[in-house]
């Protein structure tokens, strides 16, 4: 109630001071901008000369009445409130509002009611009401200055805000008290505390209602999304194979590529190697090779963009457990950025400058499948622990690193730098392998499986690690020393009986088979030509069966042994002894072997005991590694064929040179080393049975 009758009494004063006074067109254009009148602190508005004159006439009444009219409203305001709001103490705003309607309302009695210009009321457009706070007459002064109009203003849109507010609390109450929330105490307390705060809410709300102004968002947020330099980035050059080092202070933290001019640069701060060549070279893309994220220098903010997700897949390339079960069946030619065509996994590497040797093992173990899904996947090493200080762990990574790079089917070139597998190579052999002199590749070959096979935490076990699974095999080594020639038959007898004459036998694992070539002739034929003599792979093989002995002479004495496989791994590497060392030179034995590229049964070898204990025994070549020239430190060369499933061809890769080459030409070379392949299709006819079935069989 108390409500409605103030919005009633605001309404009859405002409409009597409309009768009384009228504004100027201009002075109300002024106060509907409040821009304007900010602008115009110094120019007070003109009134027409019968509004300065009727403010002057009703200046002189207002002042005498003021003290009666204010004894008045005291008494009948007190009287309101105790009826509207159940004896609720009001706050002084309220109180102070109160008073200044019924000293309005008291001056419309005294004055005389002049008649309403229903004109200029409509050639203003606004209502009634907006009318007495856009005049801001207040009925003490009449018609005043400009402060006394706002302040009215001010106090008209506060009771008018108030009168609102206390409605809606009002009905919030009434529905909270008929759900049966709440006391009568508390409800009491929530109506007293709008009221406090009424003054803070209203006046935020008539400035949201003069003027909205849109939220300021971040800039570095805004301007992530659109970069003005990402036309800049120059795909052609960017090359993440190399060392991850600033090239000026060559550090390796916080270092950032430059992606318009593909360096190196440490740090992002104002003082930062990046952050200076950003301002002398204009270069203004750059990205955080440990975090793959995209700045933009010397802005300093993020840029998050779609478009550069094949840069960070170059970087880091990543594959899922089905892509990896396919790629034995991908056919398809990928497309690199410069538009050449390559088979993923049949790519160039660089030669530094000496490093053929390592770049053919390499190529030939990214093509042996267990090992190469291993090693696709981070999360099979990752977790392995080293002790503190080991550097054994950074090999598996770079090697890791290196077949997801020539698996990559979306690289940005079509050949891959070893450079970051190659600095592991040189710190965790003690630089006993380097980049910059030539070497054998067996070496390389025996000390990478072996330093791979500790970094993963292997032992003796076969299942300890993925090396162990694929490559080792177990035989047995049957030792004896050879008797002096010139002792006699009852001399010979007697040594015999001593320990260190007998037969020993030792069982050792194995990870490659050492096969000696025969002696080259020394003297041509009658043709006067060098005969280039050929033997049979399966008379390399007879050194294993078991049966055959080989003398192994020392400046001591010299020992007889025999070998005897056991066991066979998924996968045989056997090694061609070509080279042959003296005090003087090295010599090449330029022997050729005979091989089958498909179906060697290594069966053969076995024993018919153990033979039968396996399910299969026949493998198929799948790497073949060459070496071409002359022996010794500096000369020849290394070149590597290899088996791509997918395609089912051939490929001969020399560094960056890859070219197909049909099967038949491959057993024509000097072969050095070779890496066989388990068929599982092929089973083993005498798996599974006793060795008395195995003769009648053969019989």
């Amino acid at each position: 109630m108390a409500a409605n009758e103030l919005s009633t009494k605001l309404k009859s004063s405002s409409r009597a001071i409309l009768k009384r006074t009228r504004v100027p067109e201009t002075v109300q254009e002024d106060d509907d901008n409040p821009m304007k009148s900010i602008l115009k602190k110094n120019k007070k508005p003109k009134l027409d000369s019968s509004v300065e004159e009727h403010s002057k006439a009703q200046q002189e009444p207002t002042q005498k009445l003021g003290s009666r009219i204010a004894s008045q409203v005291t008494v009948v305001s007190d009287q309101k409130l105790t009826d509207s709001s159940s004896k609720v103490e009001k706050s002084p705003s309220q109180q102070k509002n109160k008073q200044i309607l019924d000293d309005r309302k008291q001056s419309d009695v005294n004055q005389p009611k002049k008649s309403e210009d229903p004109s200029d009321v409509a050639k203003s457009g606004i209502s009634p009401d907006k009318a007495v706070a856009k005049s801001g007459i207040s009925p003490d002064k009449a018609v005043g200055s400009e402060k006394s109009r706002k302040e009215v203003k001010r106090d008209l849109t506060i009771t008018e805000k108030s009168v609102k507010y206390d409605k809606k609390s009002e009905k919030k109450e009434k529905e909270k008290v008929k759900k049966g929330k709440g006391t009568e105490s508390k409800s009491s307390d929530k109506k007293q505390s709008p009221i406090k705060s009424t003054s803070k809410k209203t006046t935020v709300k008539i400035e949201e209602e003069e003027e909205e102004i849109a939220a300021v968002q971040d800039p570095k947020v805004d301007r992530s999304r659109i970069c003005p330099y990402l036309d800049t980035i120059n795909r052609s050059v960017l090359d993440f194979d190399f060392e991850k080092l600033c090239s000026v202070s060559l550090s390796h933290i916080n270092v950032y590529a430059c992606l318009v001019c593909g360096k190196y640069f440490q740090g992002r701060g104002k003082m930062s190697h990046a952050y200076t060549h950003s301002v002398l070279e204009s270069h203004h893309v750059y990205l955080n090779l440990q975090t793959q994220k995209f700045y933009c220098l010397p802005d300093n903010y993020q840029i998050i963009d779609s478009s550069l997700e094949d840069i960070i897949y170059v970087l880091n390339p990543t594959f899922t457990p089905e892509q990896i079960q396919q790629m034995d069946n991908n056919s398809k030619l990928s497309i690199a950025y410069d538009k050449t065509t390559y088979l993923p996994g049949i790519v160039g590497l660089n030669n530094i400058k000496a490093n053929d040797y390592c770049n053919v093992v390499l190529q030939a173990l990214s093509h042996v499948t267990p090992l190469r899904d291993y090693f696709l996947q981070e999360s099979n090493y990752s977790v392995i622990k080293r002790p503190p200080g080991d550097q054994m762990c950074l090999l598996t990574q770079r090697f890791g690193e290196l077949l997801r790079k020539l698996w990559n089917p979306r690289n940005f070139k079509a050949h891959v730098s070893p450079h970051e597998m190659l600095q592991a190579v040189v710190l965790c052999s003690k630089k006993k392998l380097q980049i910059t002199k030539q070497g054998d590749a067996i070496d390389f070959l025996s000390w990478f499986l072996n330093a791979g096979h500790g970094a993963l935490n292997g032992t003796r076990k076969l299942s300890s690690s993925i090396i162990n699974k694929t490559f080792r095999g177990i035989m047995k080594v049957y030792t004896r020393k050879v008797l002096p020639v010139e002792l006699s038959d009852e001399e010979k007898d007697k040594l015999m009986e001593q320990e260190e004459y007998k037969v020993r036998m030792d069982e050792m694992p194995w990870l490659y088979l050492t096969c000696d070539l025969p002696p080259p002739p020394l003297y041509p034929d009658e043709m006067r030509e060098n005969i280039i003599p050929q033997i049979p792979f399966s008379v390399l093989l007879s050194k294993f069966n078991g049966v055959n002995e080989k003398e192994y002479k020392t400046y001591k004495d010299s020992t007889m042994k025999r070998f005897e496989i056991t066991q066979l791994p998924p996968y045989i590497i056997i090694y061609i002894k070509r080279f042959a060392k003296n005090y003087f030179i090295t010599e090449k034995n330029p022997t050729i072997v005979n091989f089958p590229i498909k179906n060697v049964d290594f069966g053969d070898l076995l024993a018919p005991e153990i033979r039968a204990k396996h399910k299969c025994t026949t493998y198929d070549l799948m790497a073949n590694i060459v070496h071409d020239g002359q022996p010794g430190p500096g000369k020849g060369s290394y070149r590597v064929h290899v088996l791509h499933k997918g395609t089912g061809k051939w490929y001969e890769m020399q560094d960056l040179h890859v070219i197909d080459i049909l099967p038949q030409m491959i057993p024509l070379s000097e072969s050095y080393i070779q890496i066989f392949e388990l068929r599982r299709d092929i089973p083993n006819p005498t798996y599974g049975k006793s060795p008395e079935e195995n003769v009648t069989m053969e019989s």
